[in-house]
C-alpha cells in the first residue's frame, strides 16, 4: 500500500509540480563563451567573427555568415552597412521564427534573461554583465525592444555599445532576435531600472 501512495504522489507532482515552477534560466558556458567572443569583437567591428562570403546584398548593407554563433541561436549573421556616413556592422542572431505570439514573448524574455545572467570575460580578465530593463511586450503591439548595456566598463569604445533584444511581428509571423551593435545612449548604464530579472 505503501508504494502505491509513493507512485501516486510521485505521479501527482511530476505532472501538477512543474507547472507551479517557473524555473529561472541560466546560461551555459558555451552561450557565455560565445557571447564574450562577439562582444570583445565589436572592438574590431566584427571583423574577426565574420565569414568571408556575403550571404545577401541589400541596397545600404550586406549580409555575411558569422564564424561565432551563439547556442540556442536559429542563424546568426553580421549586417555590414555601406554607407558613406555608417560604417558600422552589427551581428544579429535570430532566437524564434515561428506563428505563435506566446512563444515568441516567452523567447523574447529568456532571450533577455540570458543576456542579463551571463557573465563575460573581459580582455582585462574581469567579468562584466549587461543591465538594463525588460520592457514588457504589449500584446497589441507588433514590436517591442529591450536594450542592454555593459555595466561598468570604461572604454569609450564600448560607450554606445548594447546588446537590443528584439520582438516583432507581421502577417507571416513572429520573430525574437538579438542585435549587438551601436546605439547612442538614451540612459545612463549604471542606472539597470529593473528589478526583475
Amino acid at each position: 500500500m505503501k508504494k502505491i501512495i509513493c507512485a501516486t504522489a510521485m505521479l501527482f507532482l511530476c505532472f501538477y509540480g512543474n507547472a507551479q515552477v517557473i524555473s529561472s534560466p541560466l546560461p551555459t558556458p558555451a552561450f557565455c563563451n560565445a557571447l564574450a567572443k562577439i562582444v570583445l569583437d565589436f572592438r574590431s567591428n566584427f571583423h574577426n567573427v565574420q565569414l568571408d562570403s556575403v550571404v545577401l546584398g541589400e541596397y545600404d548593407h550586406d549580409v555575411y555568415g558569422a564564424s561565432v554563433k551563439l547556442p540556442g541561436a536559429i542563424d546568426n549573421t553580421i549586417l555590414r552597412f555601406r554607407s558613406v556616413e555608417d560604417t558600422t556592422a552589427s551581428y544579429q542572431s535570430l532566437f524564434y521564427n515561428g506563428e505563435s505570439q506566446t512563444d515568441a514573448i516567452k523567447s523574447y524574455k529568456h532571450c533577455v534573461q540570458m543576456l542579463k545572467k551571463s557573465l563575460i570575460k573581459w580582455y582585462d580578465r574581469s567579468l562584466i554583465t549587461f543591465k538594463g530593463k525588460l520592457e514588457e511586450p504589449d500584446p497589441n503591439l507588433s514590436f517591442t525592444e529591450s536594450t542592454l548595456r555593459l555595466k561598468t566598463v570604461t572604454d569609450e569604445r564600448y560607450k554606445n555599445f548594447c546588446a537590443s533584444v528584439v520582438l516583432t511581428g507581421d502577417m507571416n509571423g513572429w520573430k525574437v532576435y538579438i542585435n549587438f551593435e551601436y546605439k547612442n545612449a538614451d540612459t545612463d548604464p549604471e542606472d539597470d531600472g529593473d528589478t526583475k530579472d
